[in-house]
């Protein structure tokens, strides 16, 4: 059974990679469309990690995607880069940060 988005992000909390996010002060926020709607934010401060639903007004990189695409992304079934290349996920702000996102989380998002 699929986890909710909202609980998916529930869990990222604990996915954090800390030795990976150390040394590291960034906002990631993803805007989830369609079905299961929201917008959640990950504030990293120094290998620390902090879920923030409803999101930030400035956050460092911005993802947008459906429930149904980030589900599979956070789920290991869907590569975050192809989904990129496809157009079934946008990116905008830092895009070095955006490329370090599968390396911080040990989920694979």
């Amino acid at each position: 059974m699929s986890m909710t988005v909202g609980e998916l992000f529930e869990a990222l909390s604990t996915q954090l990679d800390t030795k990976a996010a150390a040394g590291l002060t960034r906002t990631l926020q993803w805007n989830i469309t369609d079905v299961d709607p929201g917008v959640w934010a990950f504030e990293i401060d120094n290998g620390e990690g902090r879920l923030i639903p409803g999101g930030v007004t400035d956050p460092d990189t911005t993802f947008t995607t459906s429930s149904d695409t980030w589900i599979a992304i956070a789920e290991g079934r869907k590569d975050a880069m192809r989904a990129f290349m496809t157009g079934k996920l946008k990116v905008e702000g830092d895009m070095m940060l955006a490329m370090k996102v599968p390396k911080l989380f040990k989920t694979g998002v």
